[in-house]
């Protein structure tokens, strides 16, 4: 079965203004590559070249004049959606329902830029019968993200943005998805930020003891607020430069 990259690019970033006052957050810089660049290079790096990137906002044509079908990443064509609003990740990603067309997506947050690649678990995730996975990554700031606790090879809970985290394993932003997601999406109830949440959706799989989980090599980061895409910045800089 063929997996499908799924790129989420939308929303208004606005943790960045006035950055993005005139620009979508995902086509600043990082570094020496627009931050889109990145996501991208990850999929097409674990062998997945039929990609959808999900935008918005009122910058969305510059996707386009920027990537055209994606031949300075070797592929033949890239698909585009629009999100309106600012509904939450999830709701993002059910935009790719008709482009996943029952097959297994690999979806990538836009801003998520990290230093190795994901070609272990995406061969791991094939070999699952059904289900999903997510990538884990310890940090030192938990209470920023999803955080999983685990027992033994397990997940056992997701917590989104916990006071007290019980662990400090985040969950990264790439998600791993049998078509099974989108059925959940439309089932979820929005959240107290009225967004339909990734953790939720996640949980849901946890439900049904059908989330599986790999720990990302090497460094990992967002680049969603000025301390996060500074130190993106430097993190590919010093990679570059190694």
């Amino acid at each position: 079965m063929s997996l499908k990259g799924v790129i989420l690019a939308g929303g208004l970033g606005k943790r960045l203004y006035p950055l993005t006052k005139i620009t979508n957050k995902h086509l600043l810089p990082v570094y020496n590559k627009p931050m889109v660049y990145y996501p991208i290079q990850t999929l097409v790096d674990a062998g997945i070249e039929n990609i959808l990137i999900v935008t918005g906002g009122n910058n969305a044509g510059e996707f386009l004049r920027l990537l055209g079908n994606g031949k300075d990443f070797g592929l033949k064509h890239i698909n585009y959606t629009y999100q309106e609003g600012e509904g939450g990740i999830a709701d993002a990603l059910k935009l790719a329902q008709h482009f996943a067309d029952n097959d297994k997506v690999v979806v990538i947050l836009g801003d998520n830029i990290i230093e190795k690649d994901i070609i272990r678990p995406v061969e791991d995730f094939k070999k699952q019968a059904k289900g999903a996975r997510i990538l884990l990554k310890k940090v030192e700031d938990p209470e920023r993200f999803g955080v999983a606790e685990l027992k033994g090879d397990k997940i056992i809970s997701i917590e989104e943005k916990p006071k007290k985290p019980k662990s400090d394993y985040a969950v990264t932003g790439i998600y791993m998805y049998d078509s099974g997601v989108f059925e959940i999406i439309k089932r979820l109830k929005p959240s107290g930020r009225n967004e339909l949440e990734i953790t939720d959706v996640n949980n849901a799989y946890l439900d049904r003891g059908e989330l599986e989980y790999s720990m990302l090599d090497g460094w990992w980061t967002d680049s969603g607020t000025f301390e996060s895409l500074l130190n993106a910045n430097m993190l590919v800089a010093k990679k570059v430069k190694a």
